[in-house]
């Protein structure tokens, strides 16, 4: 009866929304119109309602945003007669009708988030036994130690589940290539990963050729396991130890589930983050997709495999023949797959691995092209549209995920618009500056709150922008790369684990600098054409405060290409546990705040009148370990101190790879702390808030890329992340330095 109400009230505004927009009423009306609107709307986000009242604030948009596009539909488009201005003005029509269109699905999609109740644990003889994959093809052996290590501790009945290393370097055919060095280098690989499989207790696994790339590699594992479940991490994908504890019951729960999927979370900053000095504070860019998207897909039971820190079904994958290879996006594939063939999909909305992101530009616009070029694909070989199976709910969800990555055409043609009449007289856009701002400032504002009412806590004003321009200058072609040739794009490995020794320009920053001084050569002609020609005075503004939107954008875009230089021992884990710091005799306790795969940062709890030099080595002790770790502490040696943070002493660890499973138990045993900064980091910034800072972006950015072009270093735009207070939270043990006595 609740859900019939709601659909009654929404079915209603909507007629009433079509009556409305039809009526013949100029533009004060429609003004007015909107801004009673927008009150309503404003007093459902300062209120913070939700639920019930989430519908009625998206339909209420809904108002303003489709009385937009009948106005710019029926009033605003050049005469057919003029082609010199009607053929832009149609692709840019074509560019606003496919954004209201996304967002309309979009607002379906996430209009009814579900929230999962967590996991029931299961007793050790009603778990299910599980296959842990963990592909990899170029990492280094101490990403792989991490992760398999890791993989290793999760809590779960050890005779249940077994741990497969899946080496795609190390397949026969590398081995036994013709080039010698590449054999070499192979066999190499082969030989260190199996010992280093022997030395963490899990299984290596390669095959004969490395054909359709990583569900290649997954499929050849899965036709050689038996167990009921199937779990895939990424190489540099390390698990919470209770990662099965967290989603494994499900299965049980539901005989139709064959998926259940978890977020994506990571402990280094993308090249953007990093570049413009955000990491810790503001959201990370994917939190918007994990944190709202997929809870909304999952309401339609249509979140999807993203190929990493995931359950599957054995059974469901037998069904259609493995993970799916026809597109370089194997994970969407394979769900979409599956969906259609009316099994289940669950997403849990709790971070439970923690991995790695590209740390330069390069790779970074390397990894999107492959996820951007297998949905477009998926588009066009698999069109979720027509495919049977799939229910209405999921076809517009999946349809969404695809069609969304067609942004590059959509940003190109934002950004060359105001270009074609401020340089070329196109009238492509007519409209008085009444009905401009009657209408389309209605409409933006409303966009605006649209946003900021779904995503404000995962997504800042104009960081989206500044993504998808970013991306799209080398996405567009990648996209008609595919167009073209539909089964062209082949699957390339993203490079993880590269260290910056410097600051310097991106290999692919030459586009943005020229972009950005025709930007800045338009708006010139703008203020030049302003001054001289006063009858088109008010279009010159508006079309060149769109040109000067652009610029802003384009100005922080040269920081995102200036490369900083980063050390990879950077890249840590908050966290709060007690340790014992051996030196010979005497012995340190403390907390280990921040960790990495390479060291770790220790704060004593009291003082001690013993010197401690740099480069002295000692053990570092966990005072609570699993019970099932052989080796307990691991060999440090001290970096360096910090005594105006609280003493604090960096640790560089010597490990060998037998140590990383306790490594792993410092790391993994528990993410609580990072899902509280997380959560720390997801808080609103106002339109206001946000603007001022990408103001500042666009002023900084632009200086600091010519002094690194020049040879000369940037404006530090580094700040320190958000972190918490590691002491106050920690049950840590205030015992005084002592020297250990002989035999004690």
């Amino acid at each position: 009866m609740r859900d019939l109400l709601r659909y009654t009230i929404w079915l209603a505004i909507v007629v009433a929304m079509f009556v409305l927009i039809a009526q013949p009423v100029g533009h004060a009306a429609r003004f007015n119109l909107s801004i009673i609107v927008i009150a309503l709307l404003g007093v459902i986000m300062v209120l913070k309602l939700d639920g019930f009242w989430r519908h009625i604030f998206l339909a209420l948009a809904s108002v303003v945003i489709l009385q937009y596009a009948y106005w710019r539909t029926t009033s605003t488009l050049p005469p057919i007669e003029d082609l010199y201005s009607f053929i832009p003005g149609i692709i840019l029509y074509a560019a606003e009708m496919y954004c209201i269109l996304m967002l309309a699905i979009s607002l379906f999609v996430v209009a009814d988030p579900i929230d999962r109740p967590r996991a029931r644990q299961l007793a050790d003889d009603e778990s299910p036994s599980i296959d842990v994959f963990i592909p990899t093809y170029n990492e280094d052996r101490e990403i792989l130690a991490l992760t398999v290590a890791a993989a290793k501790a999760m809590d779960y009945p050890s005779d249940k589940f077994t741990v497969y290393l899946l080496d795609d370097g190390g397949t026969d055919q590398k081995r036994n290539s013709d080039d010698p060095v590449a054999a070499a280098k192979a066999k190499e690989r082969a030989a260190i990963l199996k010992d280093l499989c022997s030395d963490l207790g899990a299984v290596y696994m390669t095959r004969s050729e490395n054909v359709h790339a990583k569900a290649g590699n997954l499929n050849a594992a899965l036709w050689r396991t038996h167990a009921d479940l199937v779990v895939v991490f990424d190489a540099d994908h390390a698990p919470e130890r209770n990662f099965l504890r967290e989603t494994v019951s499900y299965f049980l729960d539901d005989e139709r589930l064959f998926l259940v999927q978890t977020p994506h979370f990571f402990s280094n900053p993308d090249p953007i983050e990093r570049n413009l000095g955000t990491f810790g504070r503001m959201p990370s860019e994917n939190e918007m997709f994990y944190g709202k998207i997929q809870k909304g897909l999952d309401r339609w039971n249509a979140s999807f495999f993203c190929g990493s820190a995931a359950v599957l079904r054995r059974e469901a994958l037998e069904e259609v023949g493995g993970f799916s290879g026809i597109t370089i996006t194997e994970d969407c594939e394979t769900a979409l797959e599956l969906h259609a063939r009316g099994w289940n999909s669950l997403y849990v909305e709790k971070p439970l691995i923690s991995g790695l992101q590209p740390e330069t530009f390069a790779s970074f616009v390397g990894q999107r092209s492959r996820w951007c070029q297998g949905m477009v694909q998926i588009l066009m070989l698999k069109n979720p549209l027509l495919k049977r199976g799939l229910s209405l709910p999921q076809r517009l969800s999946y349809i969404s995920s695809s069609l969304f990555w067609f942004f590059p055409f959509v940003r190109s043609v934002f950004f060359v618009a105001p270009l074609l009449f401020i340089l070329f007289d196109m009238k492509i856009f007519v409209a008085s500056f009444e009905d401009f701002f009657a209408y389309t400032v209605m409409y933006l504002i409303v966009g605006e709150m649209v946003r900021s009412y779904l995503y404000g806590s995962v997504r800042w004003p104009w960081i989206s922008e500044l993504y998808e321009y970013v991306q799209s200058v080398y996405l567009f072609q990648a996209i008609v790369s595919v167009l073209l040739k539909p089964k062209s794009p082949t699957f390339k490995v993203t490079a993880k684990g590269v260290s910056l020794k410097q600051d310097r320009l991106s290999e692919l920053s030459l586009p943005y600098f020229i972009i950005f001084g025709i930007l800045c050569f338009t708006l010139f002609v703008a203020a030049y054409r302003y001054n001289t020609e006063p009858e088109i005075s008010s279009l010159l503004l508006i079309v060149g405060a769109w040109n000067w939107m652009n610029l802003i954008i384009a100005g922080c875009a040269l920081g995102v290409v200036t490369e900083r230089s980063q050390d990879l021992s950077g890249v840590e884990l908050p966290l709060r546990t007690n340790v014992e710091l051996q030196f010979g005799e005497t012995v340190l306790r403390g907390a280990v705040t921040e960790a990495s795969a390479k060291g770790a940062k220790l704060i004593p709890a009291q003082g001690t009148s013993r010197v401690l030099r740099k480069g002295e080595y000692g053990r570092l002790q966990l005072l609570q370990v699993s019970s099932t770790l052989l080796v307990t502490s691991l060999p440090v040696s001290i970096v360096g101190s910090a005594p105006d943070q609280d003493g604090a002493i960096a640790l560089r660890f010597d490990a060998e790879p037998y140590h990383f499973p306790i490594i792993a138990e410092l790391l993994m045993h528990d993410m609580s702390v990072v899902r509280e900064q997380r959560a720390l980091r997801q808080r609103p910034k106002s339109i206001i808030a946000g603007s001022i800072r990408i103001l500042r972006w666009a002023i900084a950015c632009p200086l600091a890329a010519v002094g690194v072009a020049l040879g000369g270093k940037p404006t530090d735009n580094k700040s320190e992340p958000q972190k918490l207070k590691p002491i106050a939270g920690a049950a840590l043990v205030a015992a005084p330095v002592r020297h250990r006595e002989a035999g004690e």
